[in-house]
């Protein structure tokens, strides 16, 4: 994927799955799984994971390069990233703190939706300053894969968002009815 296709894929993977969480009712969204975060914990942790990149795309590029360095290898493409990731999923491991939701209650579901997307336009702003080559020399630290190139995490980014969507959708399908 170039850049372009990045940007086509990013932001309304994250508005689909903003809309359909805050477009839940109560139940459903404050809903969580036995030992699982709700829908709309889900959607916080996503937003969690793309604060920390807008930020990071913001950084001087010698600065990238300083922390982490630059890659040695060229970068995966979309669908061997998201193996991976799905690979390393099976390791059930507990995300960082940082990137734990919170508990959110249903009335701040139209700020938290809001706040997503506003944190994925930052992102895709601060995207447009980097080349292709760029995305491609610059590595960033990911908590379950590791060091990968800066457009390996902007195709995680947009994975991210799907596979915390099919998440929600398969929790609320296994609901148990009310009787």
């Amino acid at each position: 994927m170039n850049k372009d296709q990045i940007f086509s894929e990013l932001l309304p993977r994250y508005q689909h799955f903003s809309e359909t969480v805050s477009g839940l009712p109560e139940a459903d969204f404050l809903y969580a799984a036995p030992g699982k975060w709700s829908s709309a914990q889900q959607l916080d942790h996503v937003r969690k994971s793309v604060k920390p990149l807008v930020l990071a795309l913001r950084l001087p590029k010698f600065v990238l390069k300083l922390f982490f360095g630059t890659a040695n290898r060229p970068s995966k493409s979309y669908d061997e990233l998201v193996q991976k990731y799905q690979s390393k999923l099976k390791q059930a491991l507990t995300p960082p703190a940082a990137f734990r939701p919170e508990t959110i209650a249903f009335q701040n579901r139209t700020e938290l939706s809001k706040n997503v997307i506003q944190t994925v336009h930052r992102l895709t702003k601060a995207l447009e300053t980097w080349s292709e080559e760029d995305l491609d020399r610059y590595i960033l630290p990911h908590p379950l894969l590791g060091k990968i190139t800066v457009r390996e995490m902007m195709y995680f980014t947009i994975y991210h968002a799907e596979h915390h969507e099919k998440l929600v959708q398969f929790y609320l399908a296994e609901r148990p009815k009310a009787s």
